[in-house]
């Protein structure tokens, strides 16, 4: 699908104004370039457009409120100072799976004064001597490279924690639902066996009368054979 198409979808009947995330992967971009995106998307804060064919970043619009850029598996070579000058407030880029190789390309990303992680996960530029450390000189705003300090702690992922919350209301959920199966289960048991004792009662009290009758019967009989022998 083209990503002027795909974008079209994903505003769902809003307008561009009301979109605040925007998800455009694997789609198709024509000659490289980004297409369907405008101006008019200012309250846009996350934008992804994850193997999509780019090429060039030339046709950014100018997104002002823009935090979160996704752009991994792409074919990028440079061209990011569009980044500083449409996306100022980036604070999370993504650029892992292009084909940046060299440190000067990524001098133009010193203008984004509140960038604190970047990733070039897979990027020839991670094969350089010194990589890490050349990055944080280059970058000092920058917190976390693929996904780690330059002390090598891991960065704290926001979206995990979300997903786990997510996952032990799922849980939850689960569990009070097994918790009510089990006292469903209780209930038709307890029926069940006061059902069984009910029977087993009846019967019993079947015997007694059964085992009664007989005891009047032979006292009959009894009584009968006295009169008789007098």
């Amino acid at each position: 699908m083209e990503m002027k198409k795909r974008i079209s979808l994903e505003l769902r009947n809003r307008t561009p104004a009301e979109v605040a995330e925007l998800v455009v992967d694997n789609c198709r971009s024509s000659d490289g370039e980004i297409e369907g995106l405008t101006d008019e998307f200012k309250e846009l804060e996350f934008l992804s457009m994850v193997n999509v064919g780019l090429t060039s970043l030339a046709k950014l619009p100018t997104l002002p409120k823009l935090r979160k850029l996704e752009l991994s598996d792409n074919n990028i070579l440079g061209s990011l100072e569009t980044l500083a000058e449409k996306c100022a407030n980036l604070t999370y880029l993504n650029l892992s799976g292009n084909k940046i190789k060299e440190l000067s390309t990524l001098e133009a990303l010193q203008n984004l004064k509140n960038l604190k992680s970047l990733d070039l996960f897979n990027c020839e530029i991670t094969t350089l001597e010194d990589y890490r450390e050349s990055i944080f000189e280059l970058l000092p705003q920058v917190t976390y490279l693929d996904g780690f300090d330059a002390e090598d702690n891991e960065a704290p992922d926001s979206e995990a924690d979300d997903d786990d919350d997510d996952e032990d209301g799922e849980e939850g959920a689960g569990q009070l639902g097994d918790y009510e199966e089990e006292e469903e289960d209780e209930e038709g048991s307890e029926g069940g066996e006061v059902g069984l004792s009910y029977l087993m009662k009846e019967d019993i009290q079947e015997a007694d009368v059964r085992g009664e009758k007989r005891k009047r019967d032979a006292e009959d009989e009894g009584e009968d054979d006295d009169e008789d022998d007098d």
